[in-house]
């Protein structure tokens, strides 16, 4: 069949690791050297025709659909396809395929949902204690993903320099951990915006049971609406919101960070960025993340100094997420028949490719995990070493 024949060809050009396919028509054929890193059955000529009219979307639908199924950790095809680009690059990554979901301030809060309010019940059964839903911060690759998580809440707040009665702002404040840590452990005063119910309701439900309730505010609402309010912080957090904020508004995330930020004040952007400008991976768009975008780090860089920012530090914490996503896949495979429950097959495969797939784009590929610390104006008392950090 000519399905066969071109995907054949394709496959032929693996001379990085290797793969073994078993096709629909009962035939099984290694590729590249070596022992392979997984083996894929593809059960139907339609599922190479997905792939053929675009390689993310139509391996990742096929294989929620079950006409392909891998034996072997997920992690590996995103390793081999990185290893092995050239060949790859035939299936052009976003070739006939459009975008569904335009980012705007109208769709912003739907967009949020989809992803966030699928129910804390379901994030609870894989997260850590505390639901943070971020990159963790690993002293050692043994660490638990509890340790790791505090420690990354400990590492921002250091870089944040908080001092007792500052106003702390958290753009995309989840469910609520790091500002309610914030309040008890410096002493200041903090609010948290979402988009996402769920998370509005755990943040006010955890902020009373941790006694901060005075100190810690939830609010939902959109970033932008805030800073239409006569209301200024000294310092501003967002951790794993910007890559929602989308690829034609960071200047406006920018613009209200620097209404909100007092003069002289201090910010910290953690976000997943990209070596490269690319456009968004339409299958992200479609089932995780719609309206997302991943930007390059030069991208977040060219722009501070229109708002009249400084950079004062930056740090790339690329392995710390693929260790972060790799235990997250390790826990959600562990609670499948509590997931199955909840949801149905088709939604665990969608969930374990897009936990094994971000993965190995931080392990293998050209995703990063940034830290941006900024200024808003010059910062001239700010510390002359980076001690502070790790004291």
């Amino acid at each position: 069949m000519i399905e066969k024949r071109i995907i054949h060809q394709i496959f032929r050009q693996i001379h990085h690791g290797a793969m073994t396919v078993s096709y629909w028509d009962g035939t099984s054929v290694a590729y590249g050297r070596g022992e392979p890193y997984f083996q894929m059955a593809i059960k139907t000529p339609a599922a190479v025709r997905a792939i053929l009219r675009n390689m993310t979307l139509g391996f990742c639908e096929s294989y929620m659909n079950g006409r392909i199924d891998i034996d072997g950790p997920l992690e590996n095809i995103g390793r081999l396809v990185s290893e092995n680009n050239r060949a790859f690059s035939k299936l052009s990554f976003n070739r006939f395929t459009r975008l569904r979901a335009p980012n705007s301030r109208r769709r912003q809060p739907r967009q949020i949902q989809h992803h966030y309010d699928l129910g804390n019940d379901f994030y609870k059964l894989w997260l850590d204690r505390s639901m943070t839903y971020s990159c963790a911060y690993f002293h050692t690759p043994e660490d638990t993903l509890e340790a790791a998580q505090q420690q990354k809440v400990g590492h921002i707040l250091r870089k944040l320099q908080l001092s007792p009665g500052q106003r702390l702002l958290d753009i995309g404040s989840g469910w609520g951990a790091l500002l309610i840590t914030a309040a008890q452990r410096y002493g200041v005063t903090g609010h948290g915006i979402t988009l996402s119910k769920e998370q509005y309701a755990h943040s006010q439900a955890a902020a009373e049971q941790a006694g901060v309730a005075g100190q810690v505010t939830f609010e939902l609402t959109n970033y932008q609406d805030l800073a239409e309010q006569p209301v200024e912080f000294d310092r501003i957090v967002s951790v794993g919101m910007y890559e929602h904020v989308g690829r034609h508004n960071q200047d406006n995330y920018f613009s209200a960070v620097g209404r909100l930020l007092a003069p002289g004040g201090l910010s910290v952007l953690h976000t997943i960025t990209n070596q490269f400008e690319t456009t968004p991976d339409p299958w992200i768009d479609k089932y995780i993340f719609p309206g997302g975008y991943i930007p390059a780090v030069r991208e977040v860089v060219h722009k501070l100094p229109r708002h009249n920012f400084h950079l004062t530090d930056y740090e790339n914490l690329r392995l710390h997420y693929a260790l972060t996503l790799e235990e997250w896949l390790r826990r959600f495979e562990r609670q499948e028949p509590a997931i199955l429950q909840m949801y149905d097959e088709r939604f665990c495969r969608m969930w374990r490719m897009y936990l094994a797939s971000s993965a190995a784009g931080f392990r293998y590929g050209d995703l990063s995990l940034s830290q941006f610390t900024f200024t808003k104006g010059l910062g001239n008392d700010l510390p002359l070493t980076r001690e502070y950090l790790y004291r």
